[in-house]
């Protein structure tokens, strides 16, 4: 049976935009770590006779009557989507899924706390969570969630049909996911990732210290921002400015050429698999490591990373118990890899048993579809990792520069386009006008 599946992903794993693009219509939807779990969701499902769209994080009511239309059942995974800055954005998606007369399946779901899941902090959106929550209970067996803090929550508002499900991210292999430590000793000459969230700024000294002693450590950053400071240098509010973490051009980490960032999981997984460890806050900076074999450690700070570090047993330590001289080396050796590996078969039958729920296909279980998948993947070529423009080859900063000539090029169109459209409106009008004025004298 073929099955249409809506899903909401900013885009599919085989749409290619490069770094300019990418920053100009935000296709990382403010985050990288976006694409990888959307990517798995993507690999997850794609059985054969399966059509996945995706919706670019479009939520507009007046689709609504076309996706009852074209879709047998709204799939959407989810980040941190219970949090105070994204109210607005949720109540907007409840407010499509209300009006879907089709299935709607939350694939993974997080609330963002503190590490001590205070419920304090989420009582000003709990009457918009509950209304999300409960417009997808009336078109599905139950709703998917990260982690226990989350499903808590849920449970404390009301509801019971709460499965804690994980996030799609880690099952891109399947059942297949093994994390070993390639060495006894991470010693300072060897291939360290960093992963740092921007307003941590507890990360300060860390990357300092880290700086100094490996010199061949790269910071792999996952935010828009950052990705517009290496293509274009700083913003004009930014010139001029410094800080201890990596979010301007006068950091160490971009005047040396140490700082990479990626447009698509593939890159990023191609990348991280040549090195020793991977360490810091990013949770799906750490996933992206895991899933290609490198070893990673999370520094939690919140609840969102928190409870997926325990659902699947990703090393890890909370933020607050990071001292400032703490060292990769001893990171590395603490790192225990034994219930993530052991552990991972059953996770992943639970996640199957969630898919079986809702009547999602499994394209595991679905002859070659995965290597179809991956075969795809590995014939579409993908934008290399973006640099530092300081240290980009010129052809290539030749071409960013072209590229902007374009767009305002495009742009001066446009509103020469819209100039003469307003121009004739208003000829239109004034004609208008005058024949009125005519006829009734």
């Amino acid at each position: 049976m073929h099955q249409r599946i809506l899903m909401r992903a900013k885009k599919g794993p085989f749409d290619v935009y490069s770094p300019e693009e990418t920053f100009e219509r935000n296709w990382i939807g403010d985050n990288a770590g976006n694409l990888v779990f959307s990517h798995s969701a993507y690999k997850l499902l794609s059985a054969a006779n399966t059509q996945i769209d995706p919706t670019a994080f479009r939520a507009n009511l007046r689709d609504a009557d076309m996706i009852n239309e074209r879709y047998d059942v709204f799939v959407v995974p989810l980040a941190n989507a219970f949090r105070r800055s994204y109210v607005d954005r949720l109540a907007n998606l409840t407010r499509l899924i209300q009006r879907l007369r089709i299935p709607v399946v939350v694939l993974g779901v997080g609330a963002q706390t503190n590490v001590k899941g205070d419920r304090e902090y989420l009582r000003p959106i709990d009457d918009a969570v509950k209304a999300f929550v409960k417009a997808v209970l009336d078109r599905s067996a139950s709703i998917g969630v990260r982690g226990e803090i989350t499903a808590d929550y849920v449970r404390s508002l009301g509801f019971s049909a709460v499965d804690v499900i994980g996030c799609p991210s880690m099952f891109l292999h399947g059942d297949s996911l093994r994390v070993e430590k390639r060495k006894a000793f991470l010693e300072p000459h060897d291939r360290i990732a960093m992963t740092v969230s921007p307003y941590v700024k507890s990360m300060a000294k860390v990357v300092s210290a880290h700086h100094r002693k490996y010199p061949n450590l790269r910071y792999i950053p996952q935010d828009l921002k950052t990705l517009g400071t290496l293509l274009y240098g700083d913003a004009p509010e930014d010139r001029g400015k410094d800080s201890p973490i990596p979010i301007h051009t006068s950091h160490p980490l971009f005047t040396e050429d140490k700082v990479r960032m990626f447009v698509d999981p593939s890159t990023w997984m191609d990348y991280l698999s040549g090195f020793d460890f991977n360490f810091g806050t990013r949770i799906h900076g750490t996933i992206t490591a895991l899933i290609a074999g490198t070893p990673g450690y999370l520094f939690a700070h919140d609840s969102r990373t928190l409870e997926l570090a325990r659902y699947f047993d990703i090393p890890h330590r909370v933020m607050k118990d990071v001292p400032a001289d703490v060292d990769a080396a001893d990171l590395y050796q603490e790192a225990d890899y034994t219930a993530l590996n052991n552990g991972h078969k059953a996770r992943f039958e639970t996640m199957l048993a969630f898919l079986a729920k809702h009547d999602l296909p499994n394209a595991f279980a679905d002859g070659d579809s995965p290597t179809r998948f991956d075969e795809k993947v590995r014939a579409t070529s993908y934008p290399p990792a973006v640099r530092p423009a300081a240290a980009t080859d010129p052809d290539a900063l030749v071409a960013r520069i072209q590229w902007l000539r374009d767009q305002a090029n495009e742009l001066h169109a446009e509103m020469t386009s819209l100039q003469q459209v307003r121009l004739r409106v208003r000829m239109r009008q004034a004609v208008g006008g005058r024949v009125r004025r005519i006829l009734n004298r």
